[in-house]
């Protein structure tokens, strides 16, 4: 086993990979850019390297900067977490060019599922079943769009490298696919520098479904499958483990077909290769096929863990040591439910818009595992993904760990920034969730209703008597001797007229509805029924948690000062922290309202900024490669005579 490794990531990870290793006995090297000096994973560390600017290509995608710092504090092996170079087979053939040992599968095994095309030849040579489409060589226009008409609509076009949705499209008709097809290729082109694409047939109803395998380079085993199906933009929501519906048939078929897929490969380490299984009449063995095999260890791992008590960081570390597989297929067992909700912050209503901010109040449940690289206080960057922890439940069956899921996302409080924190809740609460009726579409399609909570008025009665001061009402004997009974708060947006009428005993009144409130022993009581409310109040003002979405209010800033409301009408803004990808427009130049103004790229997705209005360019704030935060001007305008 290894003395010291280092860990080429950053945030829940590298604190989660510490958290194993510290156990194990082994000593962690952090490495850190210039806008994570402060963070978690840093502070966990025995030690600690900075490795460049904010910017990942200046940092943690310097593979040079990482070698260099684990031969200078002597770690004999590299951990890569997942995302940056984890899955760089360049990086790996320089790890061990270095001599140290790289903590996941060969550059080989990388390189071999790398790209999407190559990987499905591969594994319909090796009897995994694959979805029907045209992944051959010929990528002429022409051709393609004689195989789209072969295949029959609707169908995907697919980027052959990378991930995450980029580049992908749905074409319903043959009209539609010339102009899909240029679109498809030229943001793959821009996101992984391949426009190649291949097709797929569209299924209807799409279960996402992926299998946990580990391998030792001579055999492989698998430890069952996780759905992945509530996912927004081709982005993962909640997961869990096992699926919901599925049958020992098609289980043992699913974990063969992983299996085959590992062993094809000679694989070594962690990985997992997902499926998509058509759900349109349940979960059939006959009805699953391939996608892709990422060559690392899963975001949402635990939730394996959970399920089979299974440490798959330590099962990395001994594998990578020469170690063989720790157990035998037949060693390993489901032992109830588990799901795992990512936190993040981002503005749902907007879009699912990406949010920085400063974590002005972080408190994570008790009886829930948690995973997280930030603590209160920290700040959510514009240079990274904007998680700010993984909140993971267990039970005897899903019922149990879905209320225990809920209980956890219910009791989970932040302030600062805006997150997806009660929408994590209404899909827990989900009818057809609770049932395990989840697709692919299921976010899409309830999205309406996912948005619909509101807060409870109450709250911000609630939170104006702590924006008094006035947490514990019940220890406020002396109030009326040096205020007077009745007076008003104040905040940004919003005011309330306080009266106190006794001991424990308070009157808000906001926009003519009177809230009474009463507090004994610290619990409230609320237009007469108890309620589980918590009044913080922190840096970023007070907030009222446990009734339904938070609610938070900011107090007045005595020296701010009203701006011009007009100003800022000809600037284009950047609705979200992101890399400015491309600017179409130069100053002098003439453009009309719809106009396309800029790309910006954030949660690896390109956004198209477009001209409010018709006018001439006066200035061009920001350049190409340029990290900007949400409400950063990028272009001005100025009416044309």
């Amino acid at each position: 086993m290894f003395d010291k490794i280092l860990i080429a990531n950053r945030g829940e990870i590298a604190c989660r990979i510490i958290d194993t290793a510290r156990r194990l006995g082994i000593r962690t090297v952090a490495v850190f850019s210039e806008a994570d000096r402060e963070a978690r994973h840093v502070a966990l560390a025995d030690e600690a390297v900075p490795i460049g600017g904010p910017a990942p290509a200046d940092s943690y995608l310097r593979g040079d900067a990482l070698i260099a710092a684990a031969l200078a504090t002597g770690a004999r092996a590299i951990h890569p977490g997942y995302g940056f170079l984890s899955e760089n087979p360049d990086f790996v053939d320089a790890v061990t060019a270095a001599g140290l040992v790289f903590i996941g599968p060969s550059a080989k095994a990388i390189r071999q599922m790398g790209l999407k095309d190559a990987a499905k030849a591969l594994m319909a040579q090796a009897g995994v079943p694959v979805v029907p489409g045209h992944h051959g060589p010929n990528r002429d226009g022409a051709h393609l769009a004689g195989q789209a008409d072969a295949l029959g609509y609707p169908l995907l076009i697919k980027p052959v490298a990378g991930g995450g949705g980029k580049g992908m499209r749905l074409v319903e008709g043959a009209a539609d696919f010339a102009a899909a097809l240029d679109a498809a290729r030229a943001e793959a082109d821009r996101a992984f520098g391949n426009p190649a694409v291949l097709l797929e047939r569209f299924i209807p109803r799409p279960r996402h479904i992926e299998v946990q395998i580990f391998g030792d380079g001579q055999d492989a085993l698998h430890l069952f499958e996780r759905d992945c199906s509530l996912q927004r933009r081709h982005q993962k929501v909640i997961e869990e483990a096992p699926a919901p519906g599925m049958t020992p048939q098609m289980r043992a078929a699913m974990g063969e077909a992983a299996v085959r897929a590992a062993r094809a490969i000679g694989y070594a380490g962690a990985g997992t290769v997902e499926f998509i299984a058509d759900a349109s009449e349940g979960l059939r063995p006959d009805r699953f096929w391939f996608m892709e095999m990422n060559t690392r260890l899963q975001v949402e791992h635990p939730v394996t863990e959970a399920i089979t008590g299974i440490d798959l960081v330590e099962w990395q570390l001994r594998i990578s040591s020469g170690e063989p597989l720790p157990a035998r297929q037949d060693q390993i067992a489901i032992r109830g439910h588990a799901f795992e909700a990512r936190l993040y912050a981002e503005d749902v209503p907007a879009g699912f818009l990406p949010a920085t901010g400063r974590l002005a109040h972080l408190r994570f449940p008790d009886h829930a595992r948690v995973e997280t690289g930030v603590r209160q206080g920290d700040r959510i960057s514009p240079w990274y993904d904007p998680m700010i922890a993984k909140i993971i439940s267990h039970g005897p069956t899903r019922a149990t760990a879905l209320r225990a899921l809920d209980a956890a996302l219910a009791t989970t409080e932040v302030a600062g920034t805006v997150t997806n924190l009660d929408f994590l809740l209404a899909l827990s609460r989900h009818d057809g969730f609770a049932r395990g009726e989840v697709d692919t579409g299921l976010i899409a399609r309830d999205l309406d209703q996912l948005l619909a909570a509101t807060a409870d008025p109450g709250a911000t009665a609630l939170a104006a008597l702590g924006l008094a001061g006035l947490h514990r009402l019940d220890q406020a004997q002396g109030f009326a001797l040096w205020q007077p009974l009745c007076h008003t708060i104040t905040w940004q947006g919003g005011s309330a007229r306080l009266e106190l009428p006794g001991p424990g005993h308070a009157r808000v009144t906001i926009d003519s509805t009177t809230h009474e409130i009463i507090q004994q022993d610290g619990r409230w009581w609320l237009d007469g029924r108890q309620v589980p409310a918590r009044v913080v109040t922190h840096a970023g003002g007070t907030s009222c948690f446990g009734l339904g979405p938070a609610v938070t209010l900011v107090p007045l800033d005595p020296l701010a000062r009203g701006g011009d409301p007009g100003r800022g009408g000809g600037l284009t803004l950047s609705p979200m922290p992101g890399l400015v990808k491309a600017v179409f427009v130069v100053p002098g130049q003439e453009v009309a309202a719809g106009d396309r103004l800029a790309i910006l790229e954030a949660m690896k997705m390109e956004h198209n900024l477009t001209a409010a209005r018709a006018g001439r360019v006066a200035e061009v704030l920001a350049a190409p490669g340029d990290q900007v935060e949400a409400g950063a001007a990028l272009i001005r305008l100025e009416e044309t005579p």
